[in-house]
């Protein structure tokens, strides 16, 4: 019988070779799952700023806007007053209502004020929003990492678990104050 080439060792060598492959390709697949959700974090993170911003811009322009208005009423009122206090006198019960309609103009900084009211309303409620997918982002993140088998490969690579950024309640020293106010 005629003696034939032994397979054993390179089945197990080729066993061996592919545990390899499937380990290294493990590790770069958490990896780059792991990349995917932290930079959904920083993501969720970068929405939070970008509505603080525009809420800072936001409150200083409308109330600039809103005080900008309510001067140009008051003048409107002032010059109304005065030219009623000068004695011009109506007559006629019709010229009567047609000067009333006409001196008394449409005067909107109520409407303004709900309007920035508004604004600032959803800007808030956009905030909360976004402060929410950042916390669902991070839990995802946190998570993923600390699984089995997936937590093994990523310390080794140095991927750790994110804090939530705590919200602070207290008004910050910079907050917009006395926005009216002369």
């Amino acid at each position: 019988m005629k003696k034939g080439f032994n397979k054993t060792p390179l089945i197990i060598s080729g066993a061996g070779l592919a545990l390899v492959l499937l380990f290294v390709v493990g590790i770069f697949s958490s990896q780059n799952k792991a990349i995917s959700y932290e930079e959904s974090v920083q993501q969720a993170k970068s929405d939070i700023n970008v509505q603080e911003k525009r809420r800072v811009d936001l409150v200083y322009n409308l109330a600039d806007c809103v005080k900008q208005y309510d001067r140009h009423e008051s003048d409107t009122l002032t010059k109304l007053a005065e030219n009623m206090s000068k004695g011009n006198a109506v007559e006629d019960v019709n010229t009567s209502i047609a000067a009333v309609a006409y001196q008394y103009p449409e005067l909107k900084s109520n409407e303004n004020y709900k309007e920035l009211m508004n604004e600032l309303s959803t800007t808030e409620n956009l905030i909360a929003q976004y402060r929410e997918n950042y916390n669902q982002s991070v839990t995802k993140y946190n998570r993923y990492i600390k699984k089995f088998p997936t937590s093994i490969f990523l310390d080794m690579t140095g991927y750790e678990k994110q804090e939530f950024d705590r919200t602070a309640y207290e008004a910050p020293e910079d907050a917009p104050q006395d926005l009216f106010g002369e």
